[in-house]
């Protein structure tokens, strides 16, 4: 895509004098990789713009006519960004700088004073905050979908009996209602801590500049409501010290999720195999193998279950990036790549869940035959304990005649387990209430 007519084709800064060139492999080591992610934050960007244009018009900085155009001029470049002809790339530092040279070009000396009172630490750290806002509500959505759809599959199969396992063997009879609904409950709490990071995460540092305010009456109260925030970051240094902390926060939101998600990754990835054979996933989760004529994989719950190690993996390089002192570090600017990295891979494969979870089956048959006469054993030692017998003189009656149990009716047996949030007793309805109170802590798109 060809360059807008003025805007050259070569990389220029904002803050270079004159037409002196700027050493290609400091540049790129400076600039790294800004102008890609920034591709993820090029709109909030524009939002926090017009914002600010609208903040500066209200003290007298801009006047109404200039405010008019710059604003009408920032949506023209988002709906070009939109529709692909305005490409960010190369021929930018930033997408702050493509801003500001896009207004310059087009409106003038009015272009020249959107930059007034605000310095780039203002724009990447309001642009990221507005994205991490947006991303929180696509996280807390997730989750709420996921726990509605395992919520509901455990409505409509609550008493299948199936194994229960410790250490990865039988132990006792469970349900395919208790299984699902340990992952309902689940995804709830993690929809609870989006939200709660959420909350943190809402306030706008924007009109801090470079961490220590300016000599102007910023309307940032103004622009905060402006832009939606619900409240203002008051201190400018905090502003800056609070960059990669939030981004942290939220990552940690996203891997508490996908923790959620390994683990039901894991089980599905044993309960399909020939061994298991409790769980039959749709069609379009499973691929076959390129020389194995016979072969059937579920390489997407594979990959669900590896997907995990990139929020991890993010996280840690943000937390190794902070050993800073207080105030703007150029450090900094190695946050932004993996928190959008890991993000972006998480809420991908969130995102697929619901419809993985909707469209498994189950095999009653095998779940059935899984569960041998021993598994009751447990539940044998409890009837005796019941009847008197103290508990620890039941458990050696019933390990020492193992070998002679016989399984009882599965459906009986687990009819009896009405310890509450049992088998018997699941408790749906309190998780489902669980469930829809957090729903309304989901912040707004």
């Amino acid at each position: 895509v060809d360059a807008p007519i003025g805007i050259m084709n070569m990389k220029t800064y904002l803050w270079q004098e004159g037409s002196g060139g700027i050493d290609k492999a400091i540049s790129d080591f400076t600039a790294g990789e800004d102008v890609i992610l920034d591709r993820h934050l090029f709109e909030f960007d524009i939002d926090a713009t017009a914002a600010h244009v609208r903040g500066l018009e209200r003290i007298g900085i801009v006047s109404a006519e200039e405010c008019s155009v710059l604003c009408s001029l920032l949506d023209e470049l988002k709906a070009e960004f939109r529709a692909g002809s305005f490409v960010l790339d190369d021929r930018f530092e930033d997408g702050h700088s493509a801003i500001e040279m896009y207004l310059t070009e087009k409106a003038g000396p009015a272009g020249g004073r959107v930059h007034t009172g605000r310095s780039r630490n203002d724009q990447v750290a309001v642009a990221t905050r507005l994205y991490m806002k947006d991303r929180i509500h696509e996280l807390t959505a997730a989750c709420a979908g996921i726990a509605e759809s395992c919520l509901a599959k455990a409505e409509a199969f609550p008493d299948l009996p199936m194994p229960g396992y410790t250490h990865l063997q039988r132990a006792v009879p469970s349900s395919s209602g208790l299984w699902l609904a340990a992952f309902a409950e689940a995804f709830t709490d993690s929809l609870s801590y989006a939200a709660a990071v959420g909350e943190i995460v809402d306030c706008s540092p924007l009109g801090t500049a470079a961490g220590y305010g300016v000599n102007l009456p910023l309307d940032r109260d103004g622009v905060a409501a402006d832009l939606g925030f619900g409240r203002l970051q008051v201190n400018p240094m905090y502003a800056q010290n609070s960059r990669g902390k939030f981004e942290g926060m939220v990552l940690q939101a996203a891997l508490h999720a996908m923790q959620d998600l390994r683990r039901l990754a894991w089980d599905l990835s044993l309960f399909t195999t020939s061994e298991f054979g409790f769980i039959q996933l749709p069609p379009e989760y499973i691929t076959g193998s390129s020389i194995m004529p016979n072969k059937f994989n579920p390489d997407v719950v594979e990959l669900l279950r590896g997907r995990v190690a990139t929020p991890e993996a993010a996280i840690l390089e943000i937390q190794s990036v902070l050993s800073l002192p207080s105030g703007y570090q150029r450090d900094l600017q190695l946050t932004k790549a993996p928190l959008i990295r890991g993000v972006e891979a998480s809420l991908q494969a969130l995102r697929i869940v619901p419809a993985l979870v909707n469209g498994m089956e189950f095999k009653p048959g095998r779940m059935r035959e899984a569960i041998s006469a021993d598994m009751y054993a447990t539940d044998i030692a409890l009837e005796q304990s019941a009847a008197g017998v103290p508990f620890r003189e039941a458990y050696l009656q019933a390990k020492q005649k193992l070998d002679e149990l016989e399984a009882p009716d599965a459906d009986a047996s687990l009819a009896q387990r009405v310890s509450p949030g049992g088998c018997a007793d699941l408790l749906l309805d309190r998780i489902r209430a669980r469930l829809e109170k957090e729903k309304s802590r989901i912040p707004a798109a």
